[in-house]
């Protein structure tokens, strides 16, 4: 355990001299547990040479919304809202297994120019070193734009950004994980303004049952595929609770209400794609989904003290 303790000591030391070396920086902040701790460390480092950045979309869960605020504040950050019009892309509504690079490329292209606006030499993302092994497109749209992401350049596992959010009194340490709400609807599958809050309204409810972790509305047209953790599955089996979510999820518009009865799984919708994958014109991938199509992969002054604790970990 001490030995685990030093290494992520070490992971630390590294984030904080990675931010020093950056002197200013606008941070991509959704309020989820990796860009908490960023923010968190950006402030304790970098003082008011720290700037968040919230997302104002669709796609963005109305309570992460708030909740980024809050944090935000209670960080003592200087914080801007940030509309996001991803909606207006058709390469994003249009669902290709690739759209999360349409949609980080936008954002993070108008991310660049705050950050000039703002006299932030770099802007940076809560990426960690596990979504490497994860299918992101994304990522390789910050890449482009030259975003940073810290806690991967340290080294930084998922699990050891819960251990130093604890260790620093971070209320997110043990926050589930969230994601676009567009990463619901299966691949190929128009996306709406419609469908997202169909699915915000319906984990909105889920949530009031005061389930574990995690929970997730899938969005199958007329057909709601829910994900819950697997130890919340006989709740919501009982007899009461069933018809409560039959009849709400019906309210919203679905037509059947279907349970999986493997419970919840990170990223379920990616299975439908092919491990293999081509080589375009370009260079880039193409990642071939179960359909046979495929598309290219391609400062303010302090307020006062924040409410948790400085940097000795």
């Amino acid at each position: 355990m001490t030995e685990i303790r030093d290494k992520v000591t070490t992971k630390y030391r590294k984030l904080i001299g990675i931010l020093e070396d950056m002197q200013s920086v606008l941070v991509a902040f959704s309020g989820g547990v990796d860009s908490t701790l960023l923010l968190k460390c950006a402030r304790d480092v970098l003082d008011d040479r720290v700037v968040a950045a919230i997302a104002v979309s669709a796609t963005t869960p109305r309570h992460e919304r708030q909740e980024a605020r809050r944090l935000a504040t209670d960080l003592d950050v200087r914080h801007i809202l940030v509309k996001s019009h991803e909606m207006d892309l058709p390469e994003f509504v249009t669902n290709p297994v690739d759209k999360c690079y349409f949609c980080k490329k936008h954002r993070f292209g108008a991310l660049l120019g705050l950050a000039q606006e703002h006299h932030c030499r770099h802007v940076v993302d809560g990426a960690n070193c596990d979504d490497l092994q994860d299918f992101r497109p994304g990522h390789r749209a910050t890449a482009e734009l030259g975003v940073r992401s810290p806690l991967c350049e340290a080294g930084l596992t998922k699990a050891e950004i819960r251990e130093l959010s604890h260790r620093l009194g971070l209320p997110t340490w043990d926050k589930p994980s969230y994601a676009c709400l567009a990463s619901r609807i299966p691949y190929h599958h128009p996306i709406t303004a419609e469908k997202l809050q169909q699915v915000d309204d319906g984990e909105a409810f889920l949530r009031k049952l005061r389930l574990s972790k995690q929970i997730r509305v899938r969005h199958y047209e007329d057909t709601v595929r829910l994900e819950v953790d697997g130890e919340d599955i006989p709740k919501l089996m009982e007899g009461t609770v069933r018809r409560r979510i039959i009849a709400h999820f019906k309210s919203l518009g679905f037509t059947y209400v279907t349970l999986d009865l493997e419970g919840y799984a990170m990223g379920s919708l990616n299975r439908v794609i092919q491990p293999t994958q081509e080589g375009t014109q370009n260079g880039h991938q193409t990642a071939k989904s179960a359909s046979g199509t495929g598309s290219k992969r391609t400062g303010g002054s302090r307020r006062g003290n924040a409410p948790f604790k400085k940097a000795a970990v």
